[in-house]
């Protein structure tokens, strides 16, 4: 196994921690869209930033979680200043890629490892394996840019022929009939897709699956197997490419869609009405996850196909990919130490202000118990 960093005990004295956060609150402001995030208990959560270690911590992986990780590594370095976390949004492919050939402490995805997977990190974990600790609630916001149109409903079926190609222009029957009154253009539909193997396109791939009546051939995957279409690399690229380009749509975790300016579709779920991509409306399809993973290891099982009343149900949860077992002993306690905090009161709740989800205590205090024992 490749050596991650090397690391010395260090600490903070809590006035400083408590003076870092409040500075890194107030830089990190409010988000102008108002969402309302999940409530958790702050005495059962992490308030303050415990530091340990020294040194690089390396991650790669998930682009959905990218804005995430940017708002802790910055509380967390200003708090433990002797501490270095450096995370490259590669996307969840190339950042397992990398965690199992022994490059990074942790890598980000937003689908839990394959069995395959797993097997893979063995080499790396040395008397251990990868294990999945849900860090980042999230939602798949369908994002467009149509002429004259702010406010669009799709459905399962409809998205699914719309990244297939099976529709193909904005006024199809299809789209009328879920948008009565809205003048829909007769302009033919700008598809793009991830170029690159994504978790988020594995949550979208597996929510067709589930909701598409068929629409969708391909099995749910993180390589887009949808004909046609444009392809862009990250979320950020298919955000920046939906803005630019007219009567488009494309697929990005919601702060991205908040970020550029993006307008998101309502779902059609067979609720009294459609639901919009918020993170309340996602926070109470993510409430209903179980845990079926085993041991310390935390994958989570997804209600895609949910019909419960105000529940978005185009969710993700992004993992944190680490060594149960067989961490580098250099980095081993800083990663602890920042993993403990991002699933922590206060990181959870810096994060849904941004357009993420804060989890629930429910799972937030598994995960952070699972840290305690990473060796």
């Amino acid at each position: 196994m490749r050596p991650r960093g090397t690391v010395l005990l260090a600490s903070l004295s809590r006035t400083a921690v408590v003076l870092a956060l409040a500075s890194a609150a107030a830089a990190c402001g409010s988000d102008p869209s108002g969402g309302p995030t999940l409530s958790v208990p702050a005495e059962s959560a992490t308030s303050a930033i415990a530091c340990a270690g020294s040194g690089q911590v390396l991650g790669a992986g998930s682009t959905a979680q990218g804005n995430a990780i940017d708002i802790w590594k910055t509380a967390f370095s200003a708090a433990c200043p002797s501490v270095t976390i450096t995370y490259g949004a590669s996307g969840s492919g190339a950042g397992i890629q990398q965690f199992t050939a022994g490059k990074v402490a942790f890598a980000g995805s937003d689908a839990a490892l394959k069995p395959a997977e797993v097997d893979a990190t063995k080499e790396t974990c040395t008397g251990g394996q990868g294990i999945d600790l849900p860090m980042v609630g999230g939602l798949v916001s369908i994002v467009f840019n149509i002429d004259g149109v702010d406010s669009l409903v799709l459905d399962g079926p409809t998205i699914a022929k719309i990244f297939d190609s099976q529709i193909t222009t904005w006024n199809d029957p299809a789209i009328a009939a879920l948008n009565p009154g809205v003048s829909l253009p007769d302009a033919e539909i700008q598809a793009i897709h991830r170029a690159d193997d994504s978790g988020t396109t594995d949550n979208l791939t597996q929510y067709l699956a589930a909701t598409s009546g068929g629409a969708w051939p391909y099995p749910p995957a993180k390589s887009w197997a949808g004909k046609g279409g444009q392809s862009a690399s990250g979320s950020a690229g298919v955000a920046a490419q939906v803005k630019q380009v007219k009567n488009s749509v494309g697929y990005v975790e919601l702060s991205f869609a908040q970020t550029n300016n993006l307008d998101s579709a309502a779902v059609a779920t067979g609720a009294s009405k459609p639901v919009e991509a918020t993170a309340a409306n996602a926070a109470t399809t993510i409430g209903t996850a179980q845990v079926s993973g085993t041991g310390n290891d935390l994958a989570l099982t997804l209600d895609y196909g949910t019909d419960q009343e105000g529940a978005y149900p185009l969710v993700l949860v992004t993992y944190e990919i680490v060594c149960d077992k067989g961490n580098q002993p250099g980095t081993l306690d800083a990663l602890k130490a920042f993993l403990t905090y991002t699933a922590g009161n206060d990181a959870q709740q810096a994060v849904g202000a941004k357009g993420y989800v804060a989890l629930p205590e429910a799972i937030t205090s598994k995960v952070r118990t699972a840290v305690a024992g990473l060796s």
